[in-house]
């Protein structure tokens, strides 16, 4: 009993982790999106006759977001019917990097772990099951890209982050089931597949543990 209520307390801990990290995300894009309309009422019409506007504005943008939440990510690529086995060998997956198949009984810690080598493929699509976005890169990708991605996945919980050398692009980003190439960091798409799968509807698993399994 002892040990379900520590679980239980674990589960709830990361939830009001993970919805802080939205929050906190929310209204910086919040705070961003008042700040520059802000500049452009000044210029148009002035600060008075702007407020208005302001609000108005920023409501519309919210709505619009919710409405990108729904929809897919623009490019993605998805895959069904994904295989959800238990297995202590290599898997050979279809799609590189994985996002889903039969994967090792232990996943990856995920939350916001940013590793810099490789991890093993089917440790980190146990991660997916759980709900975690895994962000890829090689060698060609720009250091600035590399530095922007590495401070979004460490202050996301249900993410985690690493090499991979023999992908198709730069940049990737997977979740359980989806897959998205962009070529910067700084990509509007990036958001929404962050927004739309950590902890997403595609998740076989919402809620099971991002810590606890393996970190290297």
């Amino acid at each position: 009993m002892a040990s379900a209520n520590k679980q239980n307390t674990a589960s709830t801990a990361r939830r009001a982790k993970l919805e802080e990290a939205r929050r906190r995300e929310r209204a910086r894009e919040r705070r961003s999106r008042v700040i520059t309309l802000t500049v452009g009422v000044l210029v148009v019409a002035g600060l008075v006759a702007g407020g208005g506007y302001l609000m108005n504005a920023a409501d519309d943008q919210d709505k619009a977001e919710a409405a990108a939440k729904s929809s897919p990510v623009d490019g993605e690529k998805s895959w069904d019917d994904l295989t959800q086995n238990h297995v202590e060998k290599t898997v050979d997956y279809p799609m590189n990097p994985p996002v889903g198949g039969d994967h090792n009984p232990v996943w990856m810690n995920c939350d916001g772990d940013v590793y810099t080598a490789a991890i093993p493929k089917e440790n980190a699509v146990h991660s997916l099951e759980h709900g975690a976005v895994w962000v890829t890169y090689t060698s060609k990708a720009a250091p600035a890209d590399v530095k922007k991605f590495t401070e979004r996945v460490s202050g996301t919980p249900y993410s985690l982050m690493s090499p991979v050398e023999d992908q198709a692009a730069p940049l990737m980003l997977s979740a359980w089931g989806k897959q998205l190439t962009v070529k910067s960091a700084t990509d509007a798409r990036v958001a929404q597949f962050f927004t739309k799968y950590v902890q997403g509807p595609q998740t076989p698993e919402p809620g099971a543990a991002c810590t606890g399994g393996i970190d290297k």
